[in-house]
């Protein structure tokens, strides 16, 4: 059998390690042939391939990226650049020419919806969560978040110092998009005091009360953590309008801090690590069993999979009965 990897969307650590779990599971314990496809589902239009030994993959785990490159090309929106295409067509036929049996994609929530409509034109399919949110549904963690979760956490640990020397007030702004994973977990794990999260509202007014009544109790600085996804007004950054607006409300020294690609970036915890290896795997047994049309799931502690049907146009938000956000609650977090 010859399988084909892409990987889609935006980079983030493990990446390089899932590729390594799915290859050397597929050439070693089951005697596959691997074809690397460039630049995600722009590959498959374009041709761009090269077979992957297994001597390509040593020490790959613990590199930042992808080795395949990614692109966040739409096979299912027309655009100018490949004007006239049919590109479901194309890449169905250049997946026949290259001689692949099923194609193994790495990528987030627009990726798992790709490939629910590629396996509804019966293309043997099968996908592995990544992202950095953890909002793809259908799997309690995604890798790529947890690295995330680390960096961020120390990037807010050493703002704390800078706070408590200049009696200010740090707003630091993480990714996400529309869930509040990530600024949950790195928010909570750093010691915030004020976790803005777009699952939940909040009142700017209420959030002055809350660092003044701080003040007033002798804790001179706050820490403030932001979702990027948080509603604002205009076109302004979360950090920014949220930084303009408590300086507002309590003329304290407030400033930004805006935590951008460099999330992103970097090595894989060994959390992360462990997690891409494990989903690698997963993918190339549901490939040799010819359980296609799914996605690998973490559920618990244990690897499962999930028909790409239920995770297509779906996304895994933080609700306010969440564990982690009742516990902050009681530690006596302001959410807003």
């Amino acid at each position: 059998m010859r399988i084909g990897i892409l990987t889609s969307g935006g980079d983030c650590p493990g990446i390089n390690a899932t590729i390594r779990g799915v290859c050397k599971t597929a050439i070693h314990h089951y005697g596959m042939e691997v074809t690397g496809i460039h630049n995600g589902f722009q590959g498959l239009l374009t041709g761009e391939v090269q077979p992957i030994t297994e001597d390509m993959l040593s020490g790959l785990f613990m590199q930042g990226g992808t080795m395949l490159g990614a692109s966040r090309e739409s096979v299912f929106k027309r655009d100018d650049i490949m004007p006239g295409v049919d590109k479901p067509t194309l890449i169905a036929k250049n997946i026949k020419s290259m001689g692949l049996d099923s194609l193994v994609c790495i990528g987030g929530n627009s990726t798992m919806t790709t490939a629910a409509k590629m396996a509804e034109m019966g293309i043997n399919i099968v996908t592995i969560p990544k992202t950095i949110d953890n909002d793809v549904w259908g799997t309690d963690f995604s890798f790529g978040f947890d690295s995330a979760v680390s960096i961020a956490t120390d990037a807010i640990d050493r703002l704390h110092s800078t706070a408590n020397s200049h009696r200010r007030i740090m707003v630091i702004e993480v990714m996400g998009h529309r869930a509040g994973w990530l600024a949950l977990y790195s928010g909570l794990a750093a010691g915030g005091d004020i976790i803005l999260i777009p699952e939940i509202p909040y009142d700017i007014h209420r959030i002055g009360d809350c660092i003044l009544q701080r003040i007033k109790n002798g804790k001179p600085y706050s820490i403030v953590v932001v979702g990027e996804g948080i509603k604002t007004e205009g076109k302004k950054r979360a950090a920014t309008y949220i930084a303009e607006e408590i300086e507002y409300e309590t003329g304290v020294e407030t400033r930004e801090t805006v935590l951008g690609y460099i999330q992103r970036g970097g090595t894989p915890t060994s959390f992360d690590r462990n997690l891409a290896t494990m989903m690698g795997g997963c993918a190339a047994e549901l490939i040799a069993s010819g359980r296609f049309g799914r996605m690998v799931a973490l559920r618990g502690n244990r690897m499962h999979s999930i028909s790409l049907d239920e995770v297509a146009g779906k996304v895994k938000l933080v609700t306010k009965n969440n564990d982690l956000v009742q516990q902050a609650l009681r530690l006596g977090v302001c959410f807003g």
